[in-house]
């Protein structure tokens, strides 16, 4: 059975940081590319975070730019979001997916950012 598990999420203090963590159990993971997306109530999904298969590239969504980090460990199947400069308006639930000939998609962690 394919999963994607996504931890990490809580509640945190505008200005602070949080890591997501998202455990695939894909064969051949370090086929996949992989990226975090993030939805608030009542706004589309987006994209926020995007590595390819290889860990060789990234790109970023203008809003978070600077502030995250996607990164991969191929040998863990895992991959990972540092949220540094926490923002109020950063808080959703966020996204883990895989992709290469199937999409895959997690099921979410709640990201919250409030005083």
């Amino acid at each position: 059975q394919v999963q994607l598990v996504e931890s990490g999420g809580g509640l945190v203090q505008p200005g602070g940081s949080l890591r997501l963590s998202c455990a695939a159990s894909l064969f051949r993971f370090g086929r996949y590319a992989m990226s975090w997306h993030r939805q608030a109530p009542g706004k589309e999904r987006e994209l926020i975070a995007y590595i390819t298969s290889t860990g060789d590239s990234t790109n970023y969504a203008d809003s978070v730019k600077g502030r995250f980090t996607i990164s991969r460990d191929n040998a863990k199947n895992t991959v990972y979001l540092q949220m540094n400069s926490l923002k109020p308006e950063d808080t959703a639930r966020y996204y883990c997916k895989a992709d290469y000939i199937v999409t895959y998609w997690g099921q979410g962690t709640q990201v919250t950012v409030s005083s």
